[in-house]
């Protein structure tokens, strides 16, 4: 007995090992892949559930954020400004807003096709960018490029690019205008809000 748990130990430790040293467009590839099966044998999701939806978000694509980064980014110059208690809340409720952003990106799935470009990437590289463009027939592709980071729990992502547009300093104009406004809890307040706005509404009829 003892030598099996050993064995599964070492089993387990040898998985986590290989999750960390993937390569940051393999990461993201095989994600991509994940979802997109999911999204295409979950009649719930091809419905249009989205607490589904969110729970797929949750469950394969948020692990692999680094929101503690991503938020500090997006506040920029106002998150010096802020306590512990502040950052943690801003984390949360940036981490809830993303979750509904992505949510409604998987929601409009119609077949797209993902292409990944060559990674350029040396040896000892701690900071790449991973290129991709999704592609509709009928449709102009859409560049989405990943910023990604080496972490000790593997590679991460901080940045979402697309079509030459940053998730993270698209939203910084605004949340430094709330901050001028109403401080760094006027932030928060004004992230809560948005969200509790985008929940599903208590007693709508599931798709």
């Amino acid at each position: 007995m003892k030598r099996l748990l050993a064995a599964l130990s070492l089993a387990l430790f040898a998985a986590a090992a290989a999750a960390q040293d993937i390569a940051p467009d393999a990461l993201i590839k095989r994600i991509s892949d994940e979802v997109i099966d999911i999204i295409k044998s979950d009649k719930d999701i091809k419905a249009g559930n989205q607490e589904k939806i969110n729970a797929l978000v949750e469950a394969k694509v948020l692990p692999h954020f680094n929101f503690n980064r991503m938020t500090a980014l997006a506040v920029g110059r106002g998150w010096p400004k802020a306590n512990a208690a502040q950052k943690k809340a801003l984390e949360d409720e940036f981490r809830t807003l993303l979750v509904h952003t992505y949510s409604g990106a998987l929601s409009t799935y119609k077949n797209e096709v993902i292409e990944f470009k060559p990674l350029r990437m040396a040896t000892g590289d701690t900071d790449v960018t991973v290129r991709t463009q999704v592609k509709r027939p009928g449709n102009q592709p859409v560049s989405i490029d990943y910023s990604m980071e080496k972490t000790p729990s593997g590679w991460k992502v901080y940045d979402v690019v697309v079509a030459g547009v940053s998730l993270v300093t698209n939203y910084r104009d605004t949340f430094n205008a709330e901050i001028r406004d109403g401080g760094v809890d006027g932030l928060i307040k004004a992230l809560a809000s948005k969200n509790r706005s985008l929940e599903p509404q208590a007693g709508a009829k599931p798709k």
